[in-house]
């Protein structure tokens, strides 16, 4: 059993789910994830429930945040910001050494992509505080918006793109 929090549209759920191998096995070939022991909570306006188990569909997941992830050890790091859903997260994306956007080959091979140092807030309710994790997994196709100092379209198909600059302030 792994302990994860998977943030949706509507709140943010946690509980256990059963990985055999590392945090994004199955991710990718998964239309679902079965949460054990979840509790589910509510953006705004509702309240917290606890469920012995809640099925998510992996289209709903827009961030999971797994209890533990394998970092690559030869990446450069990328400060990103990105909006999704009714998230603002930021963090740093991993490259390859040597990494030139305009002639990578190389394309991400799921729908979910690896960021380290992860900050979350809500959009529109700054006041709902910040959560921050060691990692998370990012749904590329649900991004909305990217800020980066580097070219990621193929990364996250059907953002708006814009660049930053200097270094990303806390």
């Amino acid at each position: 059993m792994q302990e994860i929090e998977a943030f949706t549209a509507g709140g943010v759920v946690s509980g256990a789910v059963v990985r055999h191998g590392g945090p994004r096995d199955g991710l990718d070939r998964s239309d679902f994830l079965e949460v054990d022991r979840a509790i589910s909570y509510p953006l705004l306006g509702e309240t917290t429930e606890y469920l012995p188990r809640l099925r998510l569909e992996m289209d709903d997941v827009l961030i999971l945040c797994p209890d533990s992830a394998e970092l690559p050890i030869h990446a450069s790091w990328h400060f990103v910001e990105l909006t999704i859903g009714p998230f603002r997260v930021s963090g740093e994306l991993p490259t390859l050494p040597g990494f030139d956007p305009g002639r990578a080959l190389a394309r991400p091979g799921g729908p979910f992509i690896l960021l380290r140092d992860v900050r979350v807030d809500l959009l529109d309710h700054p006041e709902g505080g910040r959560v921050e994790r060691p990692q998370a997994l990012v749904n590329r196709y649900a991004v909305e918006g990217v800020g980066a100092d580097i070219d990621l379209g193929y990364f996250f198909p059907g953002a708006r793109f814009h660049a930053l600059m200097g270094s990303p302030s806390a």
